[in-house]
């Protein structure tokens, strides 16, 4: 088995519609998004991680560039299901310029999307993430010297429940019974077994958290990771600031508000060499002095920025809520939001905008 050629040759029905394509604006939308980045090096990333069945039998794979391309289609026109994606793809001429696929072909299926999702690796999605910031950084910009940490909550796909019933829901899924349907086949559908409650401003929620750090420069993605909702903020500094480093520059500072202060993430950023940004807040023995509070106003307007990805990403992707039951599917979605959500935002800074 090996990959389906995906041929450039002009088709039939390419030819009948050059002219109109000429004025088409999705298009000229399409082609732009296609012109940022340098495909070729995000393919050999993908091949290096993607590997087909060496049998000779079944039809071939569709290549994982494609599949890739896919994916941040999806997060840019807010498709909700794999199978929407499918039909989008057949139905628009600017999905399948982009894609490079032939009017006359189909688009992949939609349990496709859901299988290549599957087979990548965080690692392969933490190098595909790297390549596209160095790509922008070659071209005039500096990326990562300040970065703003924060997390928010995000719903679960499934409906809340007690934790004594998650507890026993968890303990009957690792039973062989637990593990079928009522008709004794293997399911196919499963609940969130990795969100749990917690209460913010007095308010109860059930889901996970989701840890980000965001370039204070021009607002790239950095970092995100998820954990279950009641995991403290202040654990996952040290992470995001350890999977911000995508290029040569270092990081010069982090900054967080009050729920990340502690002598533990002090101490991090003094032995990275790393300036402290993070908020100072009122302890049992002191009040803030006039000096420290002038100092939290100042961060605050910096560390703004990792807000504003996660109000345009509400916006943008219904990133409120998990996408998954299963909390390493709802990385993998915020690994290809990642993606999708540089390309763009590269693409409106004006220093990139003319090259």
């Amino acid at each position: 088995m090996g990959f389906k050629r995906m041929e450039n040759s002009l088709g039939f029905a390419d030819l009948a519609l050059a002219t109109s394509l000429k004025h088409n604006r999705s298009l000229k939308l399409m082609n732009t998004l296609n012109d940022a980045i340098e495909w070729k090096r995000v393919e050999q990333i993908l091949m290096a991680h993607y590997t087909v069945g060496t049998s000779g039998e079944g039809a071939d794979a569709y290549p994982p560039l494609l599949l890739f391309k896919c994916m941040l289609l999806q997060k840019w026109f807010r498709i909700n299901s794999d199978p929407e994606l499918e039909n989008q793809i057949n139905d628009r001429l600017s999905f399948k310029k982009f894609l490079r696929l032939s009017f006359d072909r189909p688009s992949p299926d939609h349990s496709t999307f859901s299988r290549f999702r599957s087979r990548l690796s965080k690692n392969a999605m933490d190098q595909i993430n790297s390549e596209i910031l160095r790509q922008f950084e070659a071209k005039g910009l500096t990326i990562n010297e300040g970065i703003a940490v924060d997390a928010r909550i995000v719903k679960s796909a499934s409906r809340p429940v007690s934790n004594d019933k998650l507890k026993e829901i968890k303990e009957k899924s690792n039973t062989p019974e637990g593990k079928l349907d009522k008709n004794g086949k293997p399911k196919k559908f499963s609940r969130d077994l990795d969100s749990n409650w917690t209460v913010k401003n007095d308010t109860p929620y059930y889901g996970l958290k989701e840890h980000a750090a965001v370039d204070t420069n021009h607002g790239f993605i950095l970092a995100t990771t998820l954990s279950p909702a009641s995991v403290n903020d202040t654990n996952y500094l040290d992470y995001c600031t350890v999977f911000s480093k995508h290029t040569k520059t270092p990081i010069k500072k982090v900054y967080a508000d009050k729920g990340y202060a502690g002598k533990p993430n002090r101490d991090f950023l003094a032995e990275n060499k790393i300036a402290d940004g993070i908020m100072r807040k009122d302890s049992t023995t002191a009040k803030l002095t006039d000096l420290e509070i002038e100092r939290n106003k100042k961060i605050s307007k910096v560390r703004y920025i990792v807000e504003q990805y996660f109000g345009i990403s509400h916006l943008k992707d219904n990133a409120q809520r998990a996408r998954f039951p299963q909390i390493d599917k709802n990385k993998f979605d915020g690994w290809y939001r990642q993606a999708a959500y540089n390309i763009a935002k590269g693409l409106k800074i004006p220093k990139l905008a003319t090259v």
